[in-house]
């Protein structure tokens, strides 16, 4: 088993809303395309201060977090991201870790888009082939 990494699109969920009412172009969504490690111990998305701004996106709570290493870091709660991989998509707070060397995508947004790690291939994959499967609790 080793690092599982993939690339994901975010894009500021203000934006997209904004280009659905018609008051902004297509442009001006704020998007990035980055590589992210697939981290089924994170809770939730994990983004750095570069995509942060990247997104233009305010800080607007707190979260407590522990990370694997004991560490109690400062951990602010953004607003929304759209996050989309391949043919699927959701949308999360994002937890900011200002000096994060990497971009994790935890678990919430791995279950909520049908996705799961093939450790032995070290890639994501959909849990139901192709097809996103949603369920309803």
């Amino acid at each position: 088993m080793g690092t599982t990494y993939d690339e994901i699109t975010l894009k500021n969920t203000g934006d997209v809303e904004m280009k659905a009412r018609g008051l902004i172009k297509e442009s001006e969504v704020r998007q990035t395309t980055i590589q992210v490690v697939a981290d089924t111990g994170a809770d939730t998305l994990i983004i750095n201060e570069a995509v942060r701004a990247a997104l233009g996106l305010r800080v607007v709570g707190l979260a407590e977090a522990w990370l694997a290493d004991g560490a109690n870091p400062d951990c602010k709660v953004t607003e929304p991201v759209d996050v989309h991989w391949k043919e699927r998509s959701m949308t999360c707070r994002p937890w900011l870790i200002a000096n994060a060397p990497e971009v994790l995508l935890g678990a919430i947004p791995l279950e909520d888009m049908d996705i799961t790690v093939d450790c032995k291939r070290q890639q994501l994959v959909g849990k139901h082939g192709d097809k996103q499967v949603r369920y309803i609790r």
